[in-house]
């Protein structure tokens, strides 16, 4: 009786356990990230009060079983349901991020790595990523950068983990830089009045490697109508100085190669097609772009000519109006030039990498969120604050990461987070055995009292 009565004690701390899981399981049902837990019972151990016996093949007597009194039951396991996702949320914040897969966030406190499921993210007061729970900094991998001149090389260097600075002094702007090609485009019309008048003009807005922006005034004048040439003449410069006027740039470039600022520009008298400029009507056309040099000494801020392409203009009739125009970059959209850009704006690949959009325009990479992938993540470690850490049964972290779409399974989403993955009907299940569990063995104390109870009145 009395072993009864401890296994009785062992089966009340055992299911006491398992609702103390149970309760934290439902107090956790709204948390970002949190995996449920359950708990294994086990057998406690055996008092054996006879040892079993072969056959005996002289008598022809049979074996005898061994008899063994159970004395309990334990705690064989508390395991946490790690790899199964729970529910997404959709928040619209950009920093709330969700990842797919089993691999886990890197978060620091500056002395410690540690690693959540958790991606409610912000950006603090000195431009870092952290977790909006404790602070913690997310971990990752920065640009590579040029150690001669310090510039971006526009690829991730995957190393040891860093913090993540996200608003940086260097990354809230974009540098400027100088337009450094040009195109032409539309159609001349040999009928256009104003050919034979004050001319066609076309204006091309451009930038210096200062990101100051400036307007050139070209004017199309007809030159050989029969022979489709055109004096082309870069009559003006402007721009905005500090007082808000208009002022012309000095000195003009050149556009020929030389010191001149007029050329001949012919196309075919059958097809319209542009053929080519010359320094005269009568020269060699090339084909080549026309050449916006400037003097440099005078001009420091256009180290680089622009060379405008002219192949894209024809010669066709168009009911006596000419469309010709001008626009900074190629037909590829490269090398236009810009203004200097401001922030506009953060976003996140699926595969962890930051960019920052800015209002010129242009797009930088900042750096990547790197995670962390684990042989065992059950045997990870809570540690509170949806964290947690390594131990010997998990494996350890190599200090660099993965990317999160090196499986190709998993990705990250951002304006989502990914809540508990409780399941509040199978806790409820549980909380209504492990209650039944924990009447049983109460009821195996009490009967048990009362045999011994029975046992004390035999001597009245």
């Amino acid at each position: 009786m009395m072993r009864s009565l401890f296994s009785g004690v062992t089966g009340l701390k055992t299911h006491q356990t398992k609702m103390d899981v149970i309760g934290n399981n439902i107090a956790n049902v709204n948390t970002v990230g949190f995996k449920s837990s359950s708990v294994t019972f086990s057998e406690l151990m055996y008092q054996t009060t006879q040892n079993a016996s072969g056959a005996n093949p002289a008598t022809g007597r049979a074996g005898v079983n061994a008899k063994q009194i159970g004395l309990g039951v334990t705690n064989g396991a508390i395991n946490t349901n790690i790899t199964t996702s729970g529910a997404s949320q959709t928040t619209g914040n950009p920093f709330d991020i969700q990842i797919t897969g089993d691999s886990f966030f890197i978060v620091s406190d500056g002395s410690n790595n540690y690693f959540t499921r958790a991606g409610a993210f912000y950006v603090d007061g000195a431009g870092n990523l952290a977790m909006t729970s404790n602070g913690f900094t997310v971990m990752g991998w920065l640009e590579d950068v040029d150690p001669a001149t310090g510039e971006g090389l526009g690829f991730i260097k995957k190393d040891t983990v860093q913090a993540l600075k996200i608003t940086s002094p260097e990354n809230m702007t974009s540098e400027p830089e100088q337009t450094r090609q040009a195109y032409m485009t539309g159609i001349i019309d040999k009928n256009t009045k104003a050919l034979t008048g004050t001319g066609q003009v076309a204006n091309l807005s451009f930038y210096d490697s200062l990101g100051y922006s400036y307007v050139a005034k070209f004017n199309f004048k007809q030159e050989d109508p029969a022979l489709g040439v055109y004096a082309l003449k870069l009559d003006d410069i402007v721009y905005e100085d500090a007082t808000g006027k208009t002022v012309s740039l000095t000195p003009l470039p050149s556009i020929d190669g030389g010191s001149g600022q007029s050329i001949y520009v012919k196309y075919d008298p059958a097809t319209g097609a542009y053929e080519g400029w010359a320094t005269t009507p009568t020269g060699t056309f090339s084909e080549d772009p026309i050449s916006m040099q400037f003097d440099s000494a005078a001009l420091p801020a256009f180290a680089d000519p622009v060379d405008i392409d002219m192949t894209t203009t024809t010669m066709f009739d168009n009911n006596g109006t000419s469309t010709i125009s001008a626009k900074a970059g190629n037909l590829q959209g490269q090398f236009a030039g810009r203004k200097v850009g401001t922030m506009s704006g953060v976003a996140v690949q699926t595969d962890g990498k930051i960019y920052a959009s800015y209002d010129n325009g242009t797009t930088k990479l900042l750096g990547q969120i790197a995670v962390a992938s684990f042989p065992n993540p059950s045997g990870l470690e809570k540690v509170g604050e949806n964290l947690y850490q390594t131990t010997m049964n998990s494996g350890l972290f190599d200090g660099i990461g993965i990317d999160v779409t090196s499986d190709g399974i998993g990705k990250m989403q951002t304006g989502v987070l990914e809540m508990s993955n409780v399941d509040l009907s199978a806790e409820f299940t549980e909380m209504i055995t492990t209650q039944r569990g924990f009447q049983a063995n109460s009821r195996i104390i009490t009967v048990s009292d009362s045999l011994l109870e029975e046992l004390t009145n035999l001597k009245r």
